[in-house]
């Protein structure tokens, strides 16, 4: 499993949210590209990027910032605000290696499986963000996670996987920036039931017990944001996960 480490960003700045809740922004004092820098020595292999401008403008905002940041990483996942193919097309473009779809993906999956058509499996991954419904039913989220769909789950995750789908990530939003760790049950129960798509898991990461426990549920993949920022997983542990993977 790898580390994956990730940059939310607002007006060029390093932020955090909580539960996706762009009023509970926490800024860093960090530059972008600097951190983006020191992730890549410390050994990691992919950055993860979100432009959150992007997400509330439901269009990418932040394309020269991304380039520079693809030049800084061997490479960069990016996604927010993902639309259109020309939306793909353009961060594919400013040197991203993978552009992450999410909104898109729950309303029109028939769309982005022609994207994986056109850009190949290794281009798209797929970002299903959930909310825990009071009726126990997993609801992928919407719109910077501003809203919900009844869209059912599984067959969703079905569609995406017979039309190409091979990488996606997954965050239980209720979980996210709360740090009481991952939902370690619900990537148990994804990469289970579907292991043939790379999972990323997103969301509670708080130290390297978390990073250990998650890599036991089968998991691809794991974000690390906060938890970097603040130092509760050092760079010298990203960097033995980096060697590890």
């Amino acid at each position: 499993m790898i580390v994956v480490p990730a940059s939310d960003l607002r007006d060029g700045r390093v932020v955090r949210l909580r539960q996706g809740d762009f009023a509970q922004a926490r800024a860093f004092a960090a530059d972008p590209l600097s951190l983006a820098s020191a992730y890549a020595q410390a050994g990691a292999q992919w950055l993860h990027v979100v432009d959150l401008d992007g997400a509330r403008a439901r269009s990418p905002q932040q394309l020269a910032l991304v380039e520079r940041l693809a030049r800084s990483v061997p490479n960069l996942q990016t996604g927010g605000g993902v639309r259109s193919e020309s939306d793909v097309q353009r961060l594919l473009d400013a040197g991203a290696s993978r552009v992450v779809v999410g909104s898109v993906a729950v309303r029109e999956p028939d769309t982005v499986g022609a994207w994986i058509a056109r850009f190949g499996t290794e281009r798209i991954c797929v970002a299903l963000d959930l909310h825990l419904g009071e009726d126990g039913r997993w609801r992928p989220a919407l719109d910077a996670w501003q809203a919900s769909s009844d869209t059912d789950f599984a067959t969703l995750v079905e569609r995406l996987l017979a039309a190409g789908l091979r990488h996606a990530l997954s965050t239980d939003i209720a979980h996210d920036g709360m740090r009481a760790g991952p939902n370690l049950s619900l990537y148990r129960i994804l990469a289970a039931r579907w292991p043939s798509i790379g999972w990323i898991a997103s969301g509670g990461v708080r130290d390297r017990a978390d990073v250990d426990a998650l890599a036991q549920t089968g998991v691809a993949g794991c974000v690390a944001g906060t938890a970097l920022l603040e130092g509760t997983l050092t760079l010298s542990e990203l960097a033995a996960c980096s060697r590890a993977a």
